[in-house]
């Protein structure tokens, strides 16, 4: 498990790290420039000819720090500052003044020459204002300059938390995180002033990490085969959970077709579809393991029957948005006792009545689209992606539910819980069908005995790895929710 933290949480683990594990800053600092370097070499970068800028604070100061190793090494290196003279940090002026007895060149401005790598140290982490004046036009010119461009630990102008740019930013075409990966350099898939991302281990006591505030976290593989349900050799179909699906419409079997599916695949005992009537004959010739019931009007007997076979409860998947479609989500929050996946048209009906989230039995996993998300927030999708974060927080605070935000990279909150986020999956996965996929996968997790938070964390990288398999054999156009599916047996026949 990685963690990924803010410049406030990585500010509180530095100083615990210098305070009272007793590890000088100066210490944390040298890590930093020599794993940075290291790095550089490892990525077979041209070192011939460096220009690095710093600026006045401690990113400067690694900033002084780096040069002087390249110099130290060899490399042709020279300096440019950018910052405030009078605002230097301790450890800026001490780095400045060995760099200084290295006689490192130091530039007074920004000559019209090629660098092999042009080095961006100008304000790190914790900025949070716009760029403006001679750092605007400084940044713009590096920008425009030839070579290749690396940042320390996080381009300058991006805002950590969001990744949203503030006025500018540096282009990297590779950032070396100092410490932890931050949220804004992952928020955004392949971001564009990011680059490639590596993360320079500086020695930071990570048990340091103590806050108030949630900690962002994402899996490794291995995170995901401890956590993924296991098989038991003498078990029978009971053992592995009861699903039932409230999906489909007229017309729409394919959503239910899908869930269910995907359910059975990732290792679900059985799959009940509850869907309208006009779609019975599709799915019982296409999946004939998923035992189907229908209706043409609403029961509630019925409904209360069905509810009282399941183990979980995907609801929504091409319900539509009909009258029936709201008492089936509605008494489903009414009468059920088992964990609910609700999706698609179910959010819409949730966002018309957010009533429907308030004193229920059960517990929720949430599964809404960026548009769906803003429609239970009342908010604009432009909003809701520039403040993320604090809106989903806020959001599980007032509704204890599980959330999972979906999205190129998708969050999973809960109001207990650290946040979830997930880096696995890609563009390919941009077709009609892939969230009813998720749903199914996130169901048959549940019906093996998960908890609802780690079923959604589990699903979600399943969901995505299985869209990379996908794509790594279709490339990044073809894949459709189906291709999603057949690699699941993949997957999990490796793991």
């Amino acid at each position: 498990m990685r963690y990924i933290l803010s410049s406030k949480q990585i500010q509180g683990a530095d100083q615990y790290t210098i305070n009272k594990i007793g590890i000088p800053s100066m210490v944390l600092m040298e890590r930093a420039a020599l794993e940075t370097v290291q790095i550089m070499e490892e990525e077979n970068l041209d070192l011939r000819n460096v220009l690095v800028v710093c600026g006045s604070g401690n990113n400067g100061g690694d900033g002084y720090a780096i040069a002087r190793l390249l110099h130290i090494k060899g490399y042709s290196v020279s300096i440019y500052f950018v910052g405030d003279d009078a605002k230097r940090s301790e450890e800026n002026k001490r780095q400045k003044r060995i760099a200084d007895y290295y006689r490192i060149p130091v530039k007074q401005e920004i000559e019209n020459i090629e660098y092999s790598v042009i080095i961006d140290a100008i304000f790190g982490t914790g900025l949070k204002r716009k760029i403006e004046g001679r750092y605007l036009a400084v940044i713009e010119a590096l920008n425009r300059m030839k070579g290749f461009k690396l940042a320390v630990d996080t381009p300058s102008g991006i805002n950590d938390e969001t990744g949203v740019e503030m006025g500018t930013a540096f282009c990297a075409d590779l950032t070396v995180a100092i410490a932890f990966a931050k949220p804004g350099q992952l928020m955004v898939s392949e971001h564009p002033c990011v680059g490639k991302l590596r993360v320079a281990d500086i020695g930071i006591y990570k048990d340091a990490v103590q806050t108030n505030e949630k900690i962002i976290y994402c899996f490794d593989v291995e995170d995901f085969q401890k956590r993924f349900p296991k098989r038991i050799e003498h078990s029978h179909k009971g053992s592995y959970g009861k699903v039932l699906l409230i999906a489909g419409s007229k017309g729409m079997s394919g959503a239910a077709l899908l869930c269910a599916r995907a359910a059975y695949e990732v290792g679900a005992g059985l799959v009940q579809i509850y869907t309208h009537e006009e779609n019975r004959v599709i799915i019982q010739e296409t999946l004939p393991e998923a035992i189907v019931t229908t209706y043409e009007e609403y029961n509630e007997d019925e409904l209360k029957r069905l509810l009282e076979w399941a183990d979980v409860v995907g609801v929504g998947p091409g319900l539509g948005m009909s009258e029936v479609a709201e008492q089936l989500v509605r008494n489903t929050f009414t009468h059920a006792n088992v964990p609910c996946v609700v999706d698609a048209d179910a959010l819409n009906l949730i966002a018309k009545d957010m009533r429907m989230l308030q004193n229920r039995k059960q517990s929720l996993i949430l599964t809404p689209h960026m548009k769906e998300m803003a429609r239970l927030l009342s908010c604009t999708v432009s909003d809701l992606n520039e403040y993320k974060i604090k809106f989903l927080d806020e959001f599980v605070q007032q509704y204890p539910i599980t959330c999972v935000l979906k999205d190129a990279r998708t969050l999973v909150a809960n109001v207990e819980k650290d946040t979830f986020l997930n880096l696995t999956g890609n563009c390919a996965m941009a077709k009609g069908g892939s969230g009813d996929v998720l749903t199914g996968i996130i169901c048959g997790i549940v019906a093996q005995k998960t908890n609802a938070y780690d079923a959604a964390c589990l699903g979600v990288y399943l969901h995505g790895m299985a869209g990379d398999y996908a794509r790594a054999r279709k490339g990044a156009y073809s894949v459709l929710a189906g291709d999603i599916i057949e690699s699941i047996s993949e997957i999990l026949q490796q793991m």
